[in-house]
């Protein structure tokens, strides 16, 4: 059986991926956490909840040690943002804690591939594989898979259509630089420029991009589509699927962009990232992907002089 190891799982995303990756049958799970007491109550409750439906998948809290040899590492560890902090604030705090925790990782599991959920993505997934020294192809960072779903989630609510029907993709950023890309955006293979008034698409691109403030102030911030992201990617990568999903990494080139991890379409396998799938892009798209790239270089310049101490 595969292991996992998931860390920052006492938070309420950490939790709920452990949960999804436990219910998939798909590989033993280790939760870790700062905060054990409250991990190891998580580990318990979850490996009891299998037993209902009779999944033996083993669950245990640990230390890093306990991660040793995991397959897969996903990071869910960090802080949200709090009311006062600057984005740069933000940066900073979490590009800490996940180069400590990948220096971790890089030490117990050398062969693994890092998972990133971790906010602000693109950049954290950047720290991931500074520290970890990992080859950029096992470093990937969740993001595109979750903002893709509520793209199409949208645009389903909207047409009053099975999701299954809707092909599109966001790429670029995991912030309000996301770019959906329109020119790609298809419905029962028909262009969704020929189903929708652009006022209306121009709507569904507004809510997906604030989709995640929006659960935020309902519920408190969203846990259940970025862990069953997390576990979409975690199926390809462990069933070597060779599945084409929008992911965080690593470019050399492809559409412009070179040097930083940033919303690409990515073949996902056994090896991680295998293969980046680059898009025609209209102009404005392009553009567009242009900014996202800039944004994120200004993050990584930011966070430069600490990943070299």
């Amino acid at each position: 059986m595969a292991k996992i190891s998931v860390i920052g799982a006492a938070g309420r995303v950490g939790s709920t991926i452990a949960l999804c990756l436990a219910l998939s049958k798909i590989a033993d799970v280790v939760v870790v956490d700062n905060d054990e007491r409250k991990a190891k109550g998580i580990s318990l409750d979850l490996q009891q909840s299998m037993f209902v439906y009779g999944n033996f998948t083993q669950i245990i809290s640990g230390n890093y040690e306990d991660t040793a040899d995991s397959d897969i590492c996903v990071i869910a560890a960090g802080l949200p943002r709090k009311p006062g902090m600057t984005r740069d604030e933000l940066l900073e705090v979490n590009a800490k804690i996940v180069k400590e925790v990948c220096e971790k990782i890089a030490r117990y599991s050398p062969n693994a591939i890092i998972i990133v959920v971790t906010n602000p993505l693109d950049a954290m997934c950047y720290v991931a594989a500074e520290a970890s020294k990992f080859p950029k192809s096992r470093v990937v960072g969740m993001a595109g898979i979750l903002d893709t779903a509520r793209f199409k989630a949208f645009i389903a609510e909207e047409l009053k259509v099975d999701a299954k029907g809707i092909d599109a993709f966001i790429l670029g950023s995991h912030d309000n630089d996301m770019i959906p890309i329109i020119s790609h955006a298809f419905v029962n293979r028909r262009p969704l420029t020929e189903i929708l008034h652009e006022e209306k698409i121009a709507k569904i691109i507004e809510r997906t991009k604030n989709a995640g403030a929006e659960i935020v102030v309902l519920s408190g911030g969203s846990a259940l589509a970025p862990a069953t992201a997390v576990s979409q990617m975690v199926d390809a990568i462990l069933n070597d699927r060779k599945w084409i999903l929008p992911c965080s990494a690593y470019v050399s080139g492809e559409n412009g962009a070179s040097g930083i991890f940033i919303g690409v379409p990515v073949i996902l396998g056994k090896d991680g990232v295998e293969r980046i799938i680059e898009l025609k892009l209209s102009e404005e798209e392009r553009k567009g992907f242009e900014k996202a790239a800039d944004s994120i270089k200004k993050q990584i310049e930011f966070l430069r002089k600490d990943l070299n101490k």
